[in-house]
């Protein structure tokens, strides 16, 4: 594989009550627990920014495969929603739900795109195998 792009992070502080920011800029926040696990919130949180580069990921891929088909999109969108709780073995674990919306397609049409937009999407390949990930289209 040749690397085209590598992003880079910093995190500090206290992890997940920190602050991270990448090397260029454009993302510096704080970061906060969430309440539901006991955290203050209202902040970030690694799962915040998983699900928005999974969800801007996915639509990329989605829309790469609607190209090379001649397929137009339209207003679509993507949705992700990443859970985490605990596993097993003590540690933590993730899950993942994507939900695309395609409202100008047939359902099987736009669900096809979606099943070969999973298999062109960098995080699909990367999370494949190792989390869930579900990918459902949904009626607009």
């Amino acid at each position: 594989m040749t690397i085209l792009y590598t992003a880079e992070a910093l995190a500090t502080g206290a992890g997940r009550n920190g602050h991270t920011r990448t090397k260029d800029g454009h993302v510096d926040l704080d970061l906060a627990v969430p309440v539901e696990m006991g955290g203050a919130g209202g902040a970030a949180n690694p799962e915040d920014l998983f699900a928005a580069g999974y969800a801007a990921c996915f639509h990329s891929a989605l829309q790469l495969v609607a190209r090379r088909a001649r397929v137009e999109l339209g207003e679509s969108s993507v949705g992700a929603r990443v859970g985490i709780g605990p596993t097993s073995g003590g540690g933590f674990g993730l899950e993942v739900a994507l939900e695309v919306i395609i409202p100008d397609l047939p359902a099987d049409q736009a669900q096809q795109l979606a099943d070969a937009a999973h298999q062109v999407c960098p995080y699909s390949n990367a999370t494949r195998g190792n989390i869930p990930v579900t990918v459902t289209v949904a009626a607009d």
